[in-house]
């Protein structure tokens, strides 16, 4: 489990936003809600350890990858969720640092393997 990293889940829909948090703390997480710019930026300067972030792009405007700098420059890893599988949402991703994306409906496996590796657990 995460010790002391908080994971940062960003979402603009408030729904998936607790699903996907009520199954990381299923899984032994501590998880961090965030539905805005400035909750992100609110939570990025807390004190509080955030491990990685999870950022949905749905539903933000480009400003979300004005957010995703920020993450980049805190250093905080994070992973991209896309609605739809994307050329220019990849390299637009890629570009701002993000460390992987995933593509919705997220394959819950393949999202607790990357959320393990970058926060340095073993699978």
């Amino acid at each position: 489990m995460t010790g002391n990293s908080i994971i940062l889940a960003v979402d603009r829909n408030q729904r998936n936003l607790e699903l996907l948090a009520q199954f990381l703390n299923k899984e032994g997480y501590q998880v961090m809600t965030a539905s805005s710019f400035e909750e992100v930026a609110r939570a990025i300067d807390l004190p509080d350890r955030i491990g990685i972030a999870l950022v949905d792009i749905s539903g933000f405007d480009r400003r979300i990858w004005d957010c995703c700098e920020q993450l980049r420059s805190h250093p905080i890893p994070f992973l991209i969720l896309s609605p739809k599988q994307s050329a220019v949402i990849q390299q637009e991703s890629l570009y701002r640092g993000a460390c992987s994306i995933l593509i919705k409906p997220l394959a819950v496996r393949q999202l607790l393997s990357l959320v393990h590796s970058l926060l340095g657990e073993p699978a």
